[in-house]
């Protein structure tokens, strides 16, 4: 007999799922913008929406199916208006990957920047609403060092603050 992992070989513990409207686009805009790499993409019963698919962006496996009618919890951030999660990829040039995604048709959420806890950071929405937050760890810092800093960005008004 045959032992099953839980945890199927190339997958952490935690896996984005992400909901698209149409998600062969979005396979498209995750290779322009991230280099994404496609797994697999099952067609739907009409064979052309994306049923399910899979891709990776570095090390890390990210689903994504399209709204169904059936599912009505499922949709996507487009279709919503607004979205309460953002996906994060560490990359080696936040700069670089900023540009890219702006310009495979993301939206210039906030440009990269030098921020408090050590990483040089940028935000872009996905044509389907997504929102990834793109970093590049520039520097080590102890969490004192991150606090002090932190408390320096809210009093000189970041975010608000």
């Amino acid at each position: 007999m045959t032992s099953v992992k839980p945890v199927p070989d190339g997958f952490h513990t935690v896996t984005p799922h992400l909901i698209a409207k149409d998600g062969f686009a979005a396979l498209e805009f995750y290779k322009k913008a991230f280099g994404a790499e496609l797994v697999y993409a099952m067609p739907g019963p009409d064979g052309e929406s994306l049923a399910h698919g899979q891709f990776r962006i570095g090390d890390s496996p990210v689903m994504i199916g399209e709204e169904s009618p059936q599912m009505d919890a499922w949709k996507s951030p487009g279709n919503l208006g607004s979205t309460t999660v953002s996906v994060h990829l560490y990359v080696e040039d936040c700069d670089k990957v900023f540009n890219r995604a702006v310009e495979a048709g993301g939206k210039a959420i906030m440009p990269p920047t030098d921020m408090f806890w050590g990483d040089r950071h940028s935000s872009v929405q996905d044509p389907e609403g997504h929102m990834w937050s793109i970093g590049t760890h520039i520097r080590d810092l102890s969490p004192e060092e991150i606090q002090k800093a932190a408390a320096e960005f809210y009093q000189a008004g970041g975010c608000g603050g």
